[in-house]
C-alpha cells in the first residue's frame, strides 16, 4: 500500500490488515489523526486507487481507514480479490 495525505509531500509505504470493501487497517508507527483524508494505492493483482478517511488512531500501531470513494472497476477488483482470499482460506 502507498499512502498520500494533503500534508505529505512524499508517499508513505506500508502494509494493510483487515482489508474489506469498506476499509482497512494500516500498520504505521506514526499514525495520522482521526479525520485525516488520505489517498491509498492498494497493490493487489492490479493497483487500486482509493480515497479514505482515518477513523481510528492507535499510537505507535496504526490507523483504521474507512473508504469514501472508489471507481466501480476498483470495487469489482477488490471484491474479486477478497473472494479469492476467502476461498483460499476455506480450502
Amino acid at each position: 500500500m502507498e499512502l498520500h495525505t494533503e500534508e505529505s509531500t512524499s508517499p508513505i509505504r506500508g502494509a494493510t490488515t483487515d482489508l474489506s470493501l469498506g476499509g482497512c487497517y494500516i500498520d504505521t508507527f506514526f499514525p495520522f489523526p482521526v479525520g485525516t483524508s488520505i489517498e491509498l494505492k492498494l497493490q493487489l493483482d492490479d493497483t487500486l486507487l482509493v480515497l479514505g478517511a482515518v477513523v481510528t488512531c492507535d499510537p505507535q500501531v496504526g490507523n483504521g481507514i474507512r473508504f469514501t470513494r472508489m471507481l466501480p472497476e476498483d470495487i469489482e477488483a477488490l471484491e474479486a480479490f477478497l473472494k479469492s482470499k476467502e476461498k483460499e482460506m476455506s480450502e
